[in-house]
């Protein structure tokens, strides 16, 4: 018979904590395909300003969101806090998953968590339907961020066009 503790470790999952302006957000490690440090990446013309460009990855694009844009708080600070975290991205009948890259303020932290502890926030984010549950810790409120609800469907269709989903990098497991 597992010890108590052992039981409600196995109900916890693995987090990466970032934050946007004083809140704090947490990215499911499962999502998360490698963290790296900042990169130059190439602009997106007529993408939305949170498109922070373009990301080559072995030779192939990696389009990249500023989470800090995407929120409404203007570009992410280039410091060594800020991440680009490459997550697995699969949404609006791509065919596999693609590798999608965020700009994350102070992502330096990760943390365990029971995700049946997230509750829903009782407030309807049309324009951030990314946005997902909360939960307090003894530091104050964190808020569930889906990947796979990142991507209005016009931007989905900029970055992953139909033509292109034979090319450009799978997020590997």
């Amino acid at each position: 018979m597992a010890d108590p503790v052992s039981r409600a470790a196995a109900g916890r999952r693995l987090y990466l904590l970032f934050r946007i302006g004083e809140d704090r957000y947490a990215l499911d490690a499962a999502d998360v395909s490698e963290v790296l440090g900042l990169r130059i990446l190439k602009q997106v013309p007529g993408a939305p300003a949170w498109v922070a460009g373009m990301l080559d990855r072995g030779g192939a694009a990696v389009p990249v969101l500023d989470m800090s844009a995407l929120a409404g708080r203007g570009a992410a600070a280039a410091v060594t806090s800020t991440r680009l975290a490459l997550v697995r991205y699969r949404a609006g009948g791509l065919a596999r998953d693609r590798l999608l890259g965020l700009i994350l303020e102070q992502a330096t932290e990760t943390a365990h968590f029971d995700p049946a502890a997230f509750r829903p926030s009782g407030l309807d984010h049309p324009g951030a339907r990314y946005l997902g549950p909360v939960l307090s810790d003894g530091r104050g409120m964190v808020q569930a961020v889906t990947v796979d609800a990142l991507l209005p469907a016009p931007v989905r269709a900029l970055l992953f066009p139909a033509d292109s989903e034979g090319a450009g990098p799978e997020a590997r497991p």
